[in-house]
């Protein structure tokens, strides 16, 4: 069995740019992607916090240092400029590869820029018991 499991986020990305007429994707500075572990045309969700809006596309680096968080396509219809959002990746692990797992996060300020590394805990398996679910 493998579980989906939250492998990077940027949290509160600001949209710098909107392209309706342009193949669907996010646009994303590759300063933010490596900063979480991001690759290019990975799979990702993007939630925007003003509208509660969420939807699936995949990445596309844009120019280093610029702070791009572009909305591309079909996603141009999710937000606006200046709307923060919420980028997650995901990975599937199997139980056994779940022991300190710990997603990479980071919080961005307004202008795109990392201002903090978010620790969530890291995953302690013997915390969760394998026997029988509380129903």
């Amino acid at each position: 069995m493998r579980l989906t499991i939250l492998k990077s986020k940027l949290h509160l990305a600001t949209v710098t740019r909107c392209e309706l007429n342009y193949h669907g994707s996010l646009t994303l500075d590759p300063i933010l992607m490596e900063a979480v572990g991001l690759y290019p045309y990975e799979a990702i969700t993007v939630s925007n916090v003003a509208t509660g809006q969420r939807a699936q596309t995949y990445i596309l680096p844009g120019q280093r240092g610029l702070g791009q968080v572009e909305m591309n396509g079909a996603m141009a219809r999710l937000g606006s400029v200046g709307d923060r959002i919420i980028v997650m990746a995901y990975a599937e692990l199997e139980p056994a590869e779940l022991d300190g797992h710990e997603p990479l996060v980071v919080g961005l300020d307004a202008q795109n820029r990392i201002v903090d590394r978010i620790h969530y805990p890291p995953i302690v398996k013997e915390e969760f018991s394998e026997t029988e679910p509380i129903v």
